[in-house]
């Protein structure tokens, strides 16, 4: 059964802050996010109507809302993401992760310099720091010149240069155009916000996720874990992390050992993805553990809180731990 609470993105959040604000309850932005002043709209919407006050959309709740509407929209809608290949539903959720915003939005995600990495973008986050952002831009140099021309105008020619520039310079010139708070200043902010939003950079950033999506299949056989969940925490492990050192293969080997032979199927692939969610995260710097651990292990667990915003993975992204379709 679906359900709209904290946490839950996409259009169908739109419909409902929409709704509320037609209804006067709800004064916040049309963004598709459900935060903490949409689920007290919702809650005030419930007492006006003499439901349960928990602030979470169900079907009662829905109908109530949508009361009067067209017919395509009276009915309560599964999120349109979970009918999406898996790909995109891991692509999805871990852009949630590191943007905080749904698709598309997340593809115009953008960070600065808080992490020593110089810029974050995409829905990735890929970046200058590792060298993993450059190759995004010089394909679209190389691929979409006219485009570039477009969106950054007579900063074009500098955006070019940035890019041939060796990698000590590019960092340099990430911190130039950023505050003392890391935040990006304009116009770059504004540039690079638009250009996330192009249909062509957006392919670009899909491309590059699908090659990351395949290494993480890849990694799945390797740690001989198959669920749809499975596929998520390696995507995310791939993103976030890179990949899984030979040293922390071993250790998760030897956890592997350790349980029990009569666990049944779905019991021993659940155990499988907390031990890989565990291990990973403890190989990170220590400074970013704790955070590493909540998110991977949200994924393993098929629920949790990052962020402060809540995740159900099946509810949310149609991620369980049924078996993914062999690549």
């Amino acid at each position: 059964m679906a359900t709209y609470c904290c946490g839950a993105q996409g259009p169908e959040v739109a419909s409902i802050q929409q709704k509320l604000k037609d209804a006067g309850i709800y004064n916040g932005p049309i963004d598709g996010i459900f935060g903490g002043g949409t689920e007290s709209a919702v809650r005030a919407f419930q007492r006006r109507v003499n439901l349960t006050a928990d602030g979470i959309v169900d079907p009662a709740t829905w109908a109530k809302l949508f009361a009067g509407a067209a017919p395509g929209e009276t009915e309560m809608k599964q999120p349109a993401i979970t009918a999406e290949p898996l790909a995109l539903r891991c692509l999805a959720l871990t852009g949630s992760f590191e943007t905080a915003l749904p698709l598309p939005d997340c593809f115009a995600g953008l960070s600065g310099n808080f992490d020593g990495q110089g810029i974050s973008f995409g829905v990735c986050q890929w970046n200058l720091g590792q060298n993993s952002l450059q190759p995004l831009f010089s394909e679209l140099s190389d691929t979409e010149a006219k485009l570039v021309d477009a969106i950054f105008h007579d900063y074009a020619a500098e955006f070019r240069k940035m890019i041939a520039s060796p990698h000590e310079e590019q960092m340099e010139w990430a911190s130039s155009i950023q505050d003392a708070r890391h935040n990006l200043v304009e116009p770059w902010l504004g540039l690079f916000k638009s250009l996330g939003r192009t249909p062509e950079f957006q392919a670009i950033q899909a491309s590059h996720a699908s090659r990351l999506f395949q290494g993480a299949l890849d990694l799945c056989h390797e740690f001989d874990v198959g669920s749809e969940r499975a596929a998520a925490l390696m995507f995310d492990i791939k993103v976030q992390n890179g990949s899984i050192s030979d040293l922390v293969r071993t250790q998760i080997e030897r956890d592997y050992a350790g349980i029990p032979a009569d666990e049944a199927a779905n019991a021993v692939e659940a155990l499988r993805l907390q031990i890989i969610a565990n291990r990973r995260a403890q190989a990170c710097n220590p400074q970013w553990v704790a955070d590493v651990r909540d998110r991977k292990l949200t994924i393993a667990n098929g629920a949790g809180t990052v962020h402060g915003r809540r995740y159900d993975l099946e509810a949310q992204y149609g991620i369980g731990l049924g078996a993914f379709a062999p690549a």
